[in-house]
Parts: C-alpha cells; sequence; structure tokens
C-alpha cells in the first residue's frame, strides 16, 4: 500500500490500475488517512485504526471532490482524537444510524409501554399528538437539546393553564427517561432534566365540607344515571381516581380482607385499597348486572362508563356546586383523614402517592388539625394553669449582686 504526502493534485492524476478494483494512498501527514482511487475514477477517503479489540478498522470520512483534502485532514485528526478516548468512529455512526426520531420512539415503544399499565393514556396521546410531536417529532432522539424542550414549553404556556404546561413537562421527562432507562441508542441523558414545572400560584384547592358532601349526596340520588350515586359515594369513601373507580372489578374486592386491588394505578404499580364499614356496605348494595365483571358497569353496555361528566355536571350544579370537580373528591377524602388526626404518611399510602411531596399538599390540614389538638389539651386543663398567667404580665428585673 503506498505512502506518500498527499496533495490534490497527486490525487487528480492517480489512477487505478485496470487489473485491480481500487488502490489506497496513505498519507504521510495525518496518521490512518487513506484515499481510495477506484477503478472508475471515484475515491473517498477514509481513517484506518485499530479498534479497541485490536481490530482494523475503516471508517469513511467523505468522496474525493466533495471534501477537500484539507477537511479530510482535519475529520481524520478529530477521529483521532476521539479514538484516543475510547470511542470508535464505527460504532458510533452505527449509533447514529440506529438512532430513532422522536415520532418513531414514540409510535414503537413509548405509546405501547403506556397503553400496557395506563386506562387513560388517551390524555397522554393527544398531549403528544398535539403538543409534542409537531415541534420534535421530526428530530432524531439524540438531536432533541434541552432549549428545543424549553422553547415547547414555553410556547405551550400561551393560552394554557400552568397545570396543564406541567402535564406536558411531567410527559416529556417520563418520555427521555424511559429512552435512557431502556437505552435507546444515542440517548444517554435526559434533555429535560432540570427544567423546572411552571408555578401555579393559583392551583386550586378544593375540599367538601360535610355539609356540601350531603348536599351532593342528595343531588346524586335524584340523577337520571342510576349508578352515579354509587360512583360519588365510592369516590367519596375510598378517595379512588375516577378510572380507578369506572374499572373496579367484582373479582378485586376481597370481603374477607377488606380490601380492593388496584391492578393498575397511575404509577405503574398495583396497590391495595382498605375497605371501610360504609364502602363495603355500599359495594353489597350495588345492583349486579349479569354476566359483568364491572362493579359500576354502565347498565346499557356492561362495560365501564367512558365518561360521566354529563350526569356528574347536573348533580352538582343542583347541590349548588358548580366549581366542584370529580377529582375534588380525592382531595376531600384526604382532607377527612388529616381532619380526623390521621398523619400525612397514612394520607400518602391511602391515596397511593408514590412520592412524600405529592401528599403535602395537605400539610396546611395537618397544622390547623394540630392547632385544634392544641387548644383541646389547654380546654382539658382548664383553669388549672390560669392562676399564673391571669394578672397580666410581670416584669422581673435584675437584682443588685449583694
Amino acid at each position: 500500500m503506498p505512502t506518500a504526502k498527499l496533495t490534490a493534485s497527486l490525487l487528480e492524476k492517480t489512477t487505478c490500475p485496470k487489473d485491480k478494483a481500487k488502490i489506497d494512498l496513505i498519507d504521510t501527514e495525518v496518521h490512518g488517512l487513506v484515499a481510495e482511487i477506484r477503478r472508475q475514477g471515484t475515491g473517498t477517503y477514509y481513517l484506518r485504526y485499530t479498534d479497541h479489540r485490536g481490530k482494523r478498522r475503516y471508517h469513511r470520512l467523505g468522496r474525493i471532490g466533495s471534501m477537500s483534502l484539507g477537511d479530510a485532514r482535519k475529520a481524520a485528526q478529530k477521529a483521532n482524537g476521539r479514538i484516543a478516548m475510547g470511542h470508535d468512529p464505527r460504532e458510533e455512526k452505527a449509533t447514529q444510524r440506529a438512532t430513532p426520531t422522536v415520532s418513531a420512539f414514540i409510535d414503537e415503544s413509548f405509546m405501547p409501554y403506556l397503553k400496557s399499565y395506563k386506562r387513560d393514556w388517551y390524555t397522554d396521546w393527544s398531549l403528544i399528538k398535539n403538543h409534542i410531536r409537531p415541534p420534535i417529532g421530526d428530530l432524531h432522539m439524540d438531536e432533541v437539546r434541552r432549549q428545543h424542550l424549553v422553547d415547547l414549553f414555553t410556547r405551550h404556556q400561551v393560552g394554557h393553564k400552568p397545570g396543564s404546561t406541567n402535564r406536558v413537562i411531567v410527559l416529556v421527562r417520563h418520555l427521555f427517561n424511559c429512552a435512557v432507562k431502556w437505552e435507546v441508542p444515542g440517548v444517554t441523558k435526559n434533555p429535560s432534566k432540570g427544567i423546572p414545572l411552571v408555578a401555579n400560584e393559583n392551583q386550586r384547592q378544593r375540599f367538601l365540607t360535610v355539609e356540601e358532601a350531603q348536599r351532593l349526596m342528595a343531588a346524586v340520588e335524584q340523577s337520571d344515571s342510576p349508578m352515579l350515586k354509587y360512583i360519588v359515594a365510592m369516590l367519596l369513601l375510598t378517595g379512588a381516581r375516577r378510572n380507578e373507580v369506572l374499572h373496579a372489578r367484582w373479582q378485586d374486592i376481597d370481603f374477607n380482607s377488606r380490601q380492593w386491588l388496584i391492578p393498575k394505578t397511575k404509577s405503574a404499580r398495583t396497590r391495595y385499597i382498605p375497605l371501610s364499614d360504609a364502602a363495603l356496605r355500599l359495594i353489597e348494595q350495588v345492583p349486579r348486572v349479569e354476566g359483568c365483571e364491572y362493579i359500576f358497569a354502565n347498565p346499557k353496555t356492561g362495560k365501564p362508563f367512558v365518561q360521566i361528566w354529563y350526569p356528574w355536571d347536573t348533580a352538582r350544579k343542583r347541590a349548588g356546586l358548580d366549581d366542584l370537580r370529580i377529582h375534588d373528591l380525592r382531595h376531600s377524602y384526604a382532607s377527612f383523614l388529616v381532619n380526623a388526626g390521621r398523619s400525612l404518611y397514612e394520607v400518602q399510602h391511602l391515596l397511593g402517592h408514590a412520592r412524600p411531596v405529592t401528599t403535602q399538599r395537605y400539610a396546611h390540614l395537618a397544622q390547623e388539625t394540630l392547632f385544634e389538638a392544641s387548644n383541646q389539651a389547654a380546654a382539658a386543663m382548664g383553669d388549672c394553669v390560669m392562676p399564673a398567667m391571669g394578672r397580666g404580665v410581670h416584669l422581673i428585673r435584675n437584682q443588685p449582686a449583694g
């Protein structure tokens, strides 16, 4: 294999012998740079190197004519530097070819995964289809930078509430966390890491009072949807999520151990909800649909309700609770727990929160309960401590030593 200091004129006048398919010229200026001249007159720059297994490899740099000799030397030097640091150009190129676009990863891996454990996966799909895929779907996974995502989230804030934007941020985080965990080619870190959620100072904290809960139950009793009263009562008595109740099955209720199995939760984990006496009595009162596995099934279809918005909206307005959301029943369950003196640890596990920070929204309720407990303690002690305090404040002056 001839060696020479490659020049433009040398490459131009060198031809491949007719009895050979190609001829290689090795540059004496840059280690490993090879110019391959083929019989047809075309040529390619390669970098010849030895990989970490001791095998000789060739890394294609570019076509002679399309790439100048100067650029070929720069590319070869850059590749040599990366090889010295332990990188393999051929493996990196193979990784680049194997790295999917964001859309391909969503279609082939991420959405099938979401569908495997989330009943309300279509909500995530709507966010992906309308807000995530349009701006970054055509990018390869390793091309997505932090600024791409900052721009995506910033644009989404226009015309959307902070809570809606935060759902998009959390979903994008989840998408790239999965890609890193599954070792998707080219994805070694999450570009959304460190991007904070949008501050939501106006986040609603809606809790039912006992009187409001009574008004709501009176309203659902009058509903044209005969199953609504059982669904709302179950939500209030267990703090379960709407879809968990709508998809509850008879086989998941263990009347002996007084537990309700939730096979697939929001955090992709199986959990058990302990059932109170009232919850058990409620379940026993629910009319069974013959041959139907679901407890709160739509009587017309024998399947879970797709939505209960219209009868719910009618009932809440009848009760004078126009601002009440179905999810507020879960918050109300938690508030009743805290006001009954239960700890945030207990609330976390009863609600199935994966992270304690999620339960901290009820911390102010716990503080109010502690104030009430303190007042009860003071009332129990009564006047026995008052004589020492009841005559005003007395200043004790330092007495001179003597």
